[in-house]
């Protein structure tokens, strides 16, 4: 049995015993890494460590740690009562609102990444709050991200047309654009759809100062004893699950006293030093990620350490909010990821698909290994060694370059929901009371329906009719 296919077997047993055993799949992961890499890809300790991703380590760490801060002191409920006023009550809204938000922040030049970042927390506090599925306010979030993803100016669209131009393949920067958008915008609606978007619209408008939320003036009466800074263990504490297609509804997430200069019953949250510099640091965040091109990780430990040093009552509990075994999941995973990579299993798998001699079998094939692995990893990496392997039969003339490449950034982009990719990982941190695991295997449940489905439509629709 070759090295390739033993570590896509180790791969497949993590799964099953982290599924079946409710082990942790990152501690499974950062053992298979360490057998398989050392026993059967030869490498050492750094050879394994290569692919921890420090990065992303540190982005989950201090998007988490700061926006715990701003759940703590009250900010993100300030946020959302502002959202609310600003589409005038219509919750039913605020899911395009983050989706076209995270949308025009990647069209303009935002990492995908970073741009979930931003938002992705603010939005799952809403759906907290306004009993929304938190799968759909997520999902509605990345796949904002990606539909923005691939204009002209973006990053990603910049990188692979960029790879388009270098192996002197016909291209589309427009076509590429339009077909993230459309795909994603179609998925969206559907989501929308399926996932309680009717029951928010049959809701009507609500009003900013108690939100439409059910319990809250049961809260004020003194039956709710939500703090703000549940740690989401399943739904015993402030706030129920949310999930499903129209969630628990949670009780009120209360506002403590000594955080409050006004009081939030009838006259909403107002605002107060602390909320004030919040507000600052979130701006200086996206400021700092989108203007100076700064690490998002890094910005935020170091806003979130200023914002404790000088409010340290209010951050007390900020670290331990921090999601940790949502943490320890993905960079396990990516650990693997890295070992799968460095002994070319990746490589092995692409190259094999890319030497069927049945063009658009290759071309499916290729879509639906640019998806799977995507999942995992980085999604213009993928695409940036698959668009070479489709190159000779591109050559041949019988599929067009131009249909093949959109494909391929399609599927290699709509599965960064996924709780293994940075997106999905980033989703599943920021999501506040929730049960984390039930929203993970969620998260995952979808991310597999879409690694299912989209790949074979994006070949039907951009490959088969033989664009370009």
């Amino acid at each position: 049995m070759s090295p390739e296919l033993i570590s896509i077997l180790v791969l497949v047993v993590v799964f099953v015993i982290a599924t079946t055993r409710s082990v942790n799949m990152g501690a499974l992961a950062f053992a298979a890494a360490f057998g398989v890499g050392t026993l059967v890809a030869d490498l050492d300790a750094d050879g394994i460590f290569a692919g921890f991703p420090g990065d992303l380590f540190v982005v989950l760490v201090g998007v988490t740690y700061l926006f715990a801060i701003a759940r703590a002191n009250g900010t993100t409920d300030w946020l959302v009562h502002a959202a609310v006023r600003l589409v005038r009550g219509r919750v039913a809204l605020i899911p395009w609102v983050m989706f076209a938000l995270t949308g025009a922040l990647t069209a303009i030049g935002a990492v995908s990444p970073a741009a979930v970042a931003i938002v992705a927390p603010i939005a799952l506090s809403f759906a907290t709050r306004y009993s929304i599925s938190p799968l759909l306010m997520g999902t509605m979030v990345v796949h904002g991200a990606q539909a923005g993803g691939f204009s002209p100016i973006s990053i990603y669209g910049s990188i692979v047309n960029g790879i388009v131009e270098r192996e002197k393949l016909p291209g589309s920067e427009i076509g590429l654009f339009l077909a993230s958008l459309v795909a994603n915008l179609l998925i969206a609606a559907v989501l929308f759809a399926v996932l309680g978007g009717r029951k928010l619209w049959a809701r009507g408008a609500v009003a900013p100062e108690d939100g439409g939320i059910p319990g809250k003036r049961a809260a004020s009466a003194g039956t709710g004893t939500g703090t703000g800074a549940d740690t989401g263990t399943g739904g015993t504490g402030t706030g129920g699950t949310g999930t499903g297609t129209g969630g628990t509804a949670p009780a009120a997430v209360a506002v403590r006293p000594e955080q409050e200069t006004g009081g939030a019953e009838g006259t909403g949250i107002r605002l107060n030093p602390a909320r004030i510099a919040t507000l600052v640091a979130l701006v200086a965040l996206v400021v700092a990620v989108l203007g100076f091109d700064l690490d998002a990780g890094l910005t935020a430990v170091t806003l979130a350490v200023v914002l404790s040093t000088a409010w340290p009552d209010d951050s007390r509990r900020a670290v331990g909010e921090i999601a940790w075994s949502t943490v320890l999941l993905i960079c396990g995973v990516l650990t693997y990821v890295g070992v799968l990579e460095e002994m070319g299993t990746i490589t092995w798998a692409g190259e094999g698909v890319g030497g069927i001699g049945v063009p658009l079998l290759a071309a499916v094939l290729l879509c639906y290994i640019g998806a799977v692995v995507s999942a995992f990893a980085s999604s213009v990496g993928i695409m940036g060694a698959l668009i070479p392997l489709a190159v000779p039969f591109l050559a041949q003339g019988e599929i067009g370059a131009v249909g093949m490449v959109a494909a391929l950034a399609v599927s290699a982009t709509v599965v960064d929901v996924s709780p293994f990719s940075t997106n999905g990982a980033l989703v599943l941190a920021a999501a506040p009371d929730v049960d984390r695991d039930r929203f993970f295997r969620q998260l995952m449940i979808y991310g597999g329906i879409v690694v299912a489905a989209v790949p074979v439509l994006a070949w039907l629709v951009l490959v088969v009719p033989g664009f370009g």
